[in-house]
């Protein structure tokens, strides 16, 4: 089964290492992309796709507003066409790169989300449960209904602030350590690394997303796939090769961090570079 797709960001690398990661991937056929919410809408009146991937934060109409707005035209054209059934609205698989509170919500219902900066098999995984979904027939619940669920979701109150300390595993001792210690954070073969000033060490969350929802998203932005950063505790911006960037952090090796293409934008909105 081919999909068709529309992949809808205001950053261009975004796009791009989307379309990389779609191509890679297979069974799907991007027949547009756009930039912002209102080239959303008129691109899915055009096209009619499978599937949309929709960035959250974008001029225009932000990626909710684009959901309600396609929706709203499609019951208005039922309406006015007495017999004539409602338009099938896309699946949506969100992109975010900022929200935990979204995420979490996109996590438990049944529309999916990727988040930046995006994983191959991530992106893999969605592809399948949209495959999987259209496949399903009636015991699958309907888009729509699947986006009136989201909604609700989003409007409900917002989690309870994160905890202020965390606990590290450093050897055979269990750490409490304030958020606003912490350096970095880094995954790698699956065990997750805590960086302060003065030691390191283990944390027990199995990804970098359980842990993002620990943390403060005001202090702690997640500048590769890998790394997650305190931003006050970055020391240096070094310009690297094509217009890339590295993060040389504040620990006692003063670490680089590589930033991703897709957050290269949030870096210089960071920073003002």
């Amino acid at each position: 089964m081919s999909l068709s797709a529309l992949i809808i960001d205001d950053e261009q690398l975004a796009r791009d290492e989307l379309k990389y990661l779609l191509d890679s991937v297979g069974g799907v056929d991007v027949l547009a992309e756009g930039s912002n919410g209102i080239e959303a809408v008129n691109l899915i009146d055009e096209h009619h796709p499978d599937l949309v991937f929709l960035d959250v934060q974008m001029p225009g109409l932000d990626g909710f507003a684009v959901i309600k707005r396609i929706k709203e035209q499609s019951e208005a054209r039922a309406r006015s066409q007495p017999g004539v059934e409602q338009d099938p609205l896309p699946h949506i698989v969100f992109a975010t790169a900022y929200d935990q509170y979204a995420v979490r919500a996109f996590d438990v219902n049944a529309v999916d989300y990727l988040l930046k900066p995006f994983d191959r098999d991530r992106v893999e995984q969605a592809v399948e449960r949209v495959k999987g979904r259209i496949a399903g027939g009636p015991a699958t619940p309907a888009p729509a209904a699947q986006i009136d669920t989201l909604l609700r979701l989003l409007n409900r109150p917002q989690a309870a602030p994160q905890p202020a300390k965390l606990i590290v595993q450093a050897q055979s001792r269990l750490m409490l350590v304030d958020q606003a210690e912490i350096c970095y954070a880094a995954i790698d073969e699956g065990v997750i690394r805590v960086v302060t000033q003065n030691f390191e060490g283990q944390s027990k969350c199995r990804t970098l997303e359980e842990l993002l929802d620990l943390l403060d998203p005001a202090l702690f932005w997640r500048a590769h796939r890998g790394f997650v950063v305190n931003i006050n505790h970055i020391r240096e911006v070094v310009p690297w090769f094509k217009s890339s960037y590295q993060l040389r952090m504040n620990d006692k090796k003063q670490t680089e961090i590589p930033v991703s293409r897709s957050q290269t934008r949030r870096l210089r909105e960071l920073f003002n570079l």
